[in-house]
């Protein structure tokens, strides 16, 4: 029987701590942090499959407006992992099988990733205000010009244009369309 050092020991202890790191628990531990909570409560990370997070979500919704963040997502949570993520998949698949699902709450219109109202300003009366359609499509039509205020401009129709489409095509996917 042989004596080893201290050092010795305790590098070997060091090893075995670095050994037995599970990405996956620190992802679990993170998960709510590097989201938020609201989109933390419609998701839930399912596995880690050759450096490819797993994420199961409630709707279809949650999955794609989740799908667009995941590079943000990415750059948040893998300075908190031993080893980092390559990529994010999120799915509807699984969430039935998720054991961590939210429990039934009423769900605000603002928490929907694709809410186009003002924060903070939900209806609480029993009776809702009188809209007709005309109105309706007015403040979409707001919504959608504030949305589109700094977008390039599409050099066939002059139409405010994405710059991916801008970038692919270099005209607008109406233009692009057109002449196919």
């Amino acid at each position: 029987m042989s004596l080893k050092s201290v050092n010795d020991i305790l590098g070997c202890l060091e090893q075995q701590a670095r050994w037995q790191e599970q990405p996956f628990q620190k992802v679990l531990h993170f998960w709510a942090e590097v989201v938020g909570a609201v989109a933390a409560k419609h998701t839930q990370p399912i596995m880690i499959q050759r450096d490819v997070l797993r994420v199961a979500t409630s709707s279809a919704a949650w999955a794609q407006n989740l799908a667009f963040k995941r590079q943000i997502i990415l750059l948040n949570l893998n300075p908190k992992l031993p080893a980092p993520l390559v990529d994010i998949r999120f799915s509807t698949a699984g969430w039935q099988n998720s054991s961590a699902k939210p429990q039934p709450t009423t769900n605000l219109p603002q928490e929907h990733p694709s809410y186009l109202g003002k924060a903070g300003a939900v209806q609480i009366d029993a009776a809702p205000a009188q809209e007709t359609p005309q109105t309706a499509f007015g403040e979409w039509a707001k919504k959608m010009q504030m949305r589109s205020h700094n977008l390039p401009l599409c050099p066939q129709c002059h139409s405010p244009t994405p710059p991916g489409e801008l970038h692919r095509w270099q005209v607008c996917a109406i233009c692009a369309s057109k002449q196919f």
